[in-house]
C-alpha cells in the first residue's frame, strides 16, 4: 500500500469514528473559548488582546485562541466546522506520529498511528471542542520532534551508533531553528508540550545509549528555557485565575503519592482495556493508612526501576516507552495542582500525549512478534480486529459529546455520585423550568460535596425562583464565602437584594461582579436598572449601552431600554432646562412618549419625564394624570423617594406651572 493510500485511509477511518460528534453542540466549558469570549473574537483588536495580555483567555494559549478567532470569522458559532477542525487536527497528529516513528525506525509505525487515531480514550480530546488546545499542541509537538530528528540525524542511526552524520539537503541548523519555532507554537497552543526537551534527551539516549553534553544537552537548553518561561505563566494562571487552590487541593505529600500511583495504573489500564469510559471519573479519596493503596506507587516505581536495570538484556526500547509515558504524564499525576483535579484526579484528555509511548510500544511489540513467528497475516489480522473494535468504541463514546444533556446523563450513568454532573444537570432542569427537580439535584450535589460553591449558587437560583428570597440570599452569600471571585453569584445576590429593596447594597454587588468579569452583560443591565431606580440616569445609561455592546442579540428589551433611557435623558433636558432657549415642550413630549412606549409605560422615571414634558408644553391636565401614574408606579416599586418627589411635582402641575431645573442643577439626574 502506498504512503498516500495509507494516509488517506487513516483520515477516512478517523472521520468515520468521530461522525456522531460532528453534529454536536457546544457543551460544558466550550464557552470559555467560544461564546464566553465573543468580544475577543469580533475583530482584530480582540485578536491582538489575546496575544498581548496574559489574562485575556482562560489560559495563555493564544495560538489556540487564534484558531477559534478564525472559526468565528468564517462561520460564527455554527458548531459543525469546529468539530470537523478538531478531527482534522487529530488526524494530522496521527499522520505526524506515523512519520516520526518511521523516521526513528520503530517497527509497526502505521499500526501505532492507527491505535492513536482510533482509540476511544482520545475521544475526549477530539470531540470536546474546548480541548482543541490538546490536538493543536500535539501537532506542533510532533512536527517539532520530526524537525529535530532531521537535525540530530536520528533517522540515520542504529541503536548503537554515535552522532555526527549530516543531513542531506538543508543544513542541520535550519531544522534546529524550525524545531524550536514549532515547539514555541506547541507551547502557545498548550503548555503540556513542555516535556519536549526531556523527550529529545530520552530519544537521544535510546538511540546512542548515552547522553552527551555537546550533541544532546546543549542544543536542548534553549528549549528548556522557553518551556520554563511559559510553564511559569500557566502555573500562575492555574492558581490565581482559574482557581486551582484552596480546600479542594489540600492534600498531603503522602496522599499525592497515592494519587500519582493510582493514576499511573489507571491510565495504563484504560489504554489497554478501554471499558467504562466516563467524562468525569469517581473522585477517590487517598488513604495513606491503607497498605493496599501503597501498592500503586510502589509497583509503578518498581516497574520503571526494573526496565532500567534490565535495559542491557531487553534493550532500551521498553524503558524509553515507559519513561516517555511516565514523564509526560507527571504534571497531571497529582504533585502539582490542576483545576480539573477539583472534580476528578484522572481525565482522558490528560493522557493524550502520554499515550504515544504506549501505542508505539504495543505496535512495535506486535510487529516484532509477527516477524519472529513469520505469521504476519495472523498478527495483522488480529490487529485489524482490535482496530475495528476501537473504532466502534470511539464512535459510541463520541456520541456523548453531542449535547450537554447527553454528556451529563451518560456521565451520571457511569458515575452517579458525580457532584459536577449532578449540579450541571440541575442547571439544565432549571433552564427547562423544572425548578423543584433542579433543586433536588443541587441538594444531592451538596450532600456529596458541601463546599461546592457552584451548586450552592444554583441552589440559590432555585430558591429565588420559588419565592424564598431570604434563603436565596443566604445561599448566594455562602457561595461567595466559599469562592469570593464569583461574579455570577455576586450579580444574583445583587438581584435578590434589589428584590428586598436594598438597592445601595445591591449596587455594590453588581459593581463587584463587573470588576471580576467586565463582559457579564446581565450585571451591567442590573446595575443600570439599579441606577435607574435611584434616578441616576447619567450613571444608568452607560451600563445599559454596555449591555447592547456586549450582547446585541441577547434580548431586544435591553436595547429598547438603553434607547429609552437615552431618549428620556434628552426629553428631560428639553422639558426642564434652566435655559429657556434650550427648552422645547412639544419636542420633549414626542421623545418622552417614544421612551415610555419602548418600556410599556412601566418605568416610573420615564413616565415622570413625560409628565414634566406635558407641563412644559402647557398640557397641564395630561401632566397631572401622567404624574399620578408615575406616583403609582413608584409606589408599586417600593421607591418612596421617587413617590414623594413625583407627588410634589403633581402639586406644581396642578397650579399650572412646569418644573425647571435650577441653573446650577445637574441636568437629567434629578429624582422625579
Amino acid at each position: 500500500m502506498s504512503l498516500w493510500w495509507q494516509a488517506g485511509l487513516l483520515v477516512i477511518l478517523v472521520f468515520t469514528a468521530y461522525l456522531p460528534a460532528l453534529q454536536g453542540e457546544f457543551v460544558w466549558d466550550d464557552d470559555s473559548w467560544t461564546t464566553g469570549i465573543a468580544p475577543l473574537l469580533d475583530g482584530l483588536r480582540g485578536l491582538r488582546w489575546m496575544w498581548l495580555h496574559v489574562g485575556a483567555l482562560q489560559q495563555y494559549y493564544p495560538l489556540t485562541g487564534t484558531t477559534f478567532w478564525l472559526d468565528y470569522q468564517l462561520w460564527g458559532f455554527w458548531t459543525m466546522p469546529y468539530h470537523v477542525e478538531n478531527v482534522l487536527w487529530h488526524a494530522l497528529a496521527a499522520l505526524l506520529f506515523w512519520r516520526l516513528l518511521v523516521q526513528l525506525q520503530v517497527p509497526g509505525a502505521w499500526l501505532a498511528s492507527l491505535l492513536f487515531a482510533l482509540h476511544p480514550v482520545m475521544v475526549e480530546s477530539v470531540a470536546w471542542i474546548t480541548e482543541r488546545k490538546n490536538v493543536v499542541s500535539m501537532v506542533f509537538f510532533l512536527a517539532s520532534l520530526l524537525a529535530y530528528s532531521r537535525f540530530a540525524g536520528w533517522g540515520k542511526m542504529a541503536a548503537a551508533d554515535v552522532p555526527g552524520e549530516k543531513t542531506v539537503g538543508r543544513s542541520p541548523d535550519f531544522f534546529y531553528r524550525l524545531s524550536f519555532f514549532l515547539f514555541f507554537c506547541a507551547m502557545l497552543a498548550k503548555t503540556s508540550a513542555f516535556s519536549l526537551p526531556a523527550v529529545i534527551l530520552l530519544i537521544g539516549w535510546w538511540k546512542k545509549g548515552r547522553i552527551c553534553w555537546r550533541t544532546d544537552v546543549a542544543p536542548a537548553l534553549r528549549f528548556v528555557g522557553l518551556a520554563l518561561a511559559l510553564c511559569v505563566v500557566t502555573f500562575w494562571e492555574e492558581r490565581n485565575k482559574i482557581g486551582a487552590e484552596g480546600m479542594d487541593f489540600d492534600a498531603t505529600f503522602a496522599q499525592r503519592c497515592l494519587i500519582a500511583g493510582h493514576a499511573f495504573w489507571f491510565y495504563l489500564g484504560k489504554l489497554i482495556w478501554p471499558s467504562n469510559l466516563c467524562f468525569i471519573y469517581p473522585h477517590w479519596q487517598p488513604d495513606p493508612a491503607s497498605i493496599r493503596e501503597w501498592f500503586y506507587p510502589l509497583a509503578a516505581l518498581g516497574v520503571l526501576f526494573f526496565v532500567w536495570l534490565a535495559r542491557g538484556r531487553i534493550g532500551r526500547g521498553l524503558a524509553t516507552a515507559l519513561f516517555f509515558y511516565a514523564g509526560t504524564l507527571f504534571p497531571v499525576l497529582g504533585f502539582m495542582n490542576a483545576y480539573g483535579m477539583r472534580y476528578s484526579y484522572v481525565w482522558d484528555h490528560w493522557v493524550y500525549l502520554s499515550s504515544l509511548g504506549v501505542f508505539a510500544l504495543v505496535a512495535a511489540g506486535l510487529a516484532s512478534l509477527a516477524d519472529r513467528l513469520r505469521k504476519s497475516s495472523v498478527a495483522y489480522g488480529f490487529a485489524t480486529i482490535v482496530l475495528s473494535l476501537l473504532m466502534v468504541l470511539s464512535w459510541q463514546h463520541a456520541a456523548m459529546f453531542i449535547n450537554t444533556e447527553t454528556l451529563w446523563q451518560k456521565t451520571l450513568a457511569v458515575n452517579p455520585e458525580c457532584p459536577l454532573a449532578l449540579n450541571n444537570f440541575s442547571v439544565l432542569l432549571y433552564q427547562r423550568g423544572d425548578k423543584d427537580e433542579a433543586m433536588e439535584y443541587c441538594r444531592k450535589a451538596l450532600q456529596l460535596k458541601p463546599n461546592y460553591y457552584e451548586a450552592r449558587y444554583n441552589y440559590g437560583l432555585c430558591l429565588m425562583d420559588t419565592g424564598h428570597t431570604n434563603e436565596a440570599i443566604e445561599s448566594y452569600r455562602l457561595a461567595i464565602q466559599l469562592y469570593p471571585n464569583f461574579p455570577d453569584a455576586l450579580n444574583s445576590l445583587g438581584y435578590a437584594l434589589t428584590a428586598e429593596k436594598k438597592t445601595d447594597e445591591a449596587i455594590g454587588k453588581y459593581q463587584d461582579a463587573i470588576r471580576l468579569n467586565p463582559y457579564l452583560a446581565v450585571a451591567h443591565y442590573n446595575l443600570g436598572m439599579a441606577f435607574l431606580a435611584k434616578g441616576q440616569i447619567d450613571r444608568a445609561l452607560p451600563e445599559l449601552r454596555q449591555v447592547a455592546n456586549l450582547k446585541p442579540d441577547f434580548d431586544a428589551a435591553f436595547n429598547d431600554l438603553a434607547n429609552a433611557v437615552a431618549l428620556n435623558n434628552e426629553a428631560w433636558s428639553l422639558a426642564t432646562n434652566p435655559d429657556p432657549g434650550l427648552r422645547d415642550g412639544k419636542r420633549a413630549v414626542e421623545i418622552a412618549t417614544i421612551a415610555c412606549e419602548q418600556t410599556h409605560y412601566e418605568q416610573p422615571l420615564l413616565v415622570g419625564t413625560l409628565a414634566a414634558a406635558y407641563a412644559e408644553a402647557g398640557r397641564y391636565n395630561d401632566a397631572v394624570s401622567t404624574g399620578h401614574k408615575a406616583c403609582a408606579l413608584a409606589e408599586s416599586h417600593g421607591d418612596t423617594n421617587r413617590l414623594e418627589r413625583n407627588q410634589e411635582l403633581v402639586k406644581l402641575y396642578q397650579t399650572h406651572q412646569p418644573y425647571h431645573e435650577p441653573p446650577t442643577g445637574a441636568h437629567g439626574s434629578t429624582v422625579h
